[in-house]
């Protein structure tokens, strides 16, 4: 039903800029996220064919919000409210940010997709860790936290181990897992620190500072992933696994938005702007990385499957590709806040009818 309002509801929103339709959807969330700090978020159904174990978390379903709606980590509670079985909050900067100048994010309904260059917008690691520490002392959500990191636009890349190190000390705390977002198009630069000579000493700086912290506070090191970009090579690939197996990363999310305009018509009025796709364009591509990945890591690594998910036959694809877990945000962004049930739903008629008995069992059962 909720499904159906929003379909009815769509065209009139999406008169409005996507930005703007974005800020009234976060103030209207917040209101809810404050009524669930009082009552407590409703628990996903714990359905053991959908229930995922890893890297010592219970994800009571596989399918999460990807990184980019919750960009100041204000509304922990809602996700699992609304059927998530994961969040990633972020992206967060060890600097406040404003992004890049506006208009920065763009629908293009007929290829159900999204264009975004939005910079990374946020608050500050300092800023977004004091206020979610807070939100989190009076509630923590009954689904596993991510939070996704970035490097501050200002911060030259020799600086960005220093950079990234801060945000993961200030929201250390706050998550269950840790994202090294190297792959946004919409930062300069910032890819390049996915070339092995760049990624193999930030991310064995991220993990000593993570292997600290755990230490000082007697607890475990946070689960680290790195989220890769649609665009790299095979060579590219190869090189971000072996590094990521070699500093003991705990998995990969594949992927980022993507530069690439070939799923665009050429005359498309957008086809020529800055900033990464997202959605239906992208779907084959990042099902590609994703069954490439989980080859070149032996299934050693789980991945974390994103990229034109509108379905739970599109969710499915990618779990026997090599997904562990999925996320969505374009698919929720046109397919509304009944999303998450309903692809929850459809993979579980999907497993029961390829006789799978969980979904760990579906993992690349295709690649």
């Amino acid at each position: 039903m909720t499904n159906v309002f929003y379909r009815a509801a769509r065209p009139l929103l999406f008169v409005v800029p996507a930005e703007t339709i974005h800020g009234w959807t976060a103030k209207g969330l917040g209101v809810v996220q404050a009524v669930l700090e009082r009552t407590g978020a409703p628990t996903p159904a714990h359905d053991p064919l959908l229930r995922q174990e890893l890297w010592g978390l219970t994800f009571p379903n596989p399918l999460g919000l990807a990184a980019g709606f919750d960009k100041n980590g204000r509304l922990p509670l809602v996700w699992a409210a609304l059927g998530f079985g994961s969040a990633e909050l972020g992206t967060i900067t060890a600097q406040a940010q404003p992004g890049n100048p506006q208009p920065r994010l763009f629908r293009l309904p007929e290829q159900r997709a999204l264009l975004n260059r939005l910079g990374f917008n946020n608050a500050g690691s300092a800023a977004v860790a004091r206020d979610l520490s807070r939100r989190l002392a009076r509630r923590r959500p009954p689904i596993p936290l991510g939070v996704n990191l970035g490097k501050s636009r200002a911060t030259p890349l020799a600086g960005a181990v220093d950079d990234y190190r801060t945000s993961l000390a200030a929201l250390f705390d706050c998550a269950d897992y840790l994202v090294v977002n190297v792959s946004s198009p919409n930062t300069p630069g910032l890819r390049d620190l996915q070339a092995e000579a760049q990624l193999a000493p930030l991310l064995e700086a991220l993990q000593a500072e993570n292997q600290r912290l755990a230490t000082e506070r007697h607890t475990a090191p946070r689960p680290l992933l790195v989220k890769v970009a649609p665009d790299l090579s095979d060579d590219g690939l190869r090189a971000v696994v072996d590094v990521s197996i070699g500093v003991g990363v705990c998995g990969l999310i594949a992927t980022n938005t993507t530069i690439d305009r070939s799923g665009l018509p050429p005359a498309h009025p957008l086809a020529g702007e800055a900033g990464g796709l997202s959605g239906a364009p992208l779907r084959d591509r990042s099902t590609a990385v994703i069954r490439r990945l989980y080859s070149l890591s032996g299934g050693q690594l789980p991945i974390v499957g994103v990229g034109g998910i509108f379905s739970a036959a599109d969710a499915y694809t990618k779990i026997r590709a090599g997904a562990s877990l999925v996320q969505v945000y374009t698919g929720f962004v046109y397919e509304g806040p009944g999303l998450p049930r309903r692809i929850a739903g459809g993979l579980k008629r999907l497993l029961q009818r390829d006789g799978f008995t969980s979904v760990a069992a579906a993992v690349g059962s295709d690649a």
